[in-house]
């Protein structure tokens, strides 16, 4: 048996182990390898919940039902309330603890009304040398990890996705839309359509990998260094600013040092584009 081989048939184990279970699921890389994983050995006893809220972009949330639908599982569309607390749309970096703790309860809530056991959600090995306070939310509700339990990291997990089919194999690392707003900017409906409309304009120019942050009416966009070639053609970036503009934004600027994990905290100021 190959090592990936191995690694799936330890997963397979974990879940087996763990029993009936509401499955967190993003259509994210990670939380989709587990959804096929959980159906292929728990059949309709795997249940995949998907929180909907202004946080969630409405590609992904398509995406969601898509994916859902090509795995054959069951799937429930939830809405969550994480912005009716003050603690979240304070926008600290503690931020996603109160907004996992929020999906963790509906995951408890639904598995509760349809029997099954356990709620999980798709952590990885690799999420541990990360600050992640969604994962403390986790403990505190008694939410299992089945990929982290099978010692699988994200490596692992894109050639075992790619290995079984799955169109998520290669799909760039997401966050929800409220990762775009700097820390210490509460957190409004508002920002979260705009930037929403926002990335979706430069997704339609054939962009992979991006952001588009936030500071109120104020948006950056940063694009992964392999893309940043295409800003210099006068056009393309033409096509970009008014895009971003027609989705309600005053003004847009281009970091030149491109998409960089995590810089969301911040908001530096870069000439802009048009005001």
């Amino acid at each position: 048996m190959s090592t990936n081989r191995a690694a799936l048939a330890k997963l397979e184990d974990v879940i087996s182990e763990i029993g009936p279970m509401a499955v967190g699921f993003s259509a994210g890389v990670d939380s989709t390898f587990l959804l096929k994983a959980a159906c292929d050995v728990l059949g309709d006893k795997a249940v995949a919940i998907t929180t909907v809220s202004a946080s969630l972009s409405a590609a992904e949330k398509e995406e969601a039902v898509s994916l859902a639908r090509l795995l054959g599982a069951r799937h429930r569309l939830v809405l969550s309330n994480e912005f009716d607390d003050p603690r979240y749309v304070e926008n600290t970096p503690r931020r996603c603890y109160f907004c996992k703790s929020e999906l963790f309860r509906i995951l408890r809530r639904e598995a509760d009304a349809l029997g099954l056991g356990a709620i999980v959600y798709g952590a990885q090995r690799d999420d541990l040398g990360e600050f992640r306070p969604g994962m403390e939310a986790a403990r505190e509700f008694g939410a299992r990890a089945p990929l982290l339990e099978a010692g699988l990291g994200k490596e692992e997990i894109r050639l075992l996705s790619r290995e079984l089919g799955l169109p998520t194999w290669n799909k760039p690392a997401l966050a929800c839309l409220a990762s775009r707003i700097p820390h210490g900017t509460p957190v409004a409906e508002v920002d979260l359509v705009r930037v929403d409309r926002a990335e979706r304009s430069v997704r339609m120019e054939g962009f992979r990998l991006f952001r588009v942050r936030a500071r109120g009416a104020e948006a950056r966009l940063e694009v992964s260094q392999e893309e940043m070639g295409r800003l210099a053609d006068v056009a393309v970036r033409s096509r970009l600013t008014q895009g971003i503009l027609d989705s309600g934004f005053t003004s847009v600027s281009v970091d030149p040092r491109g998409y960089r994990p995590g810089s969301g905290a911040v908001f530096p100021d870069i000439p802009d584009e048009r005001g």
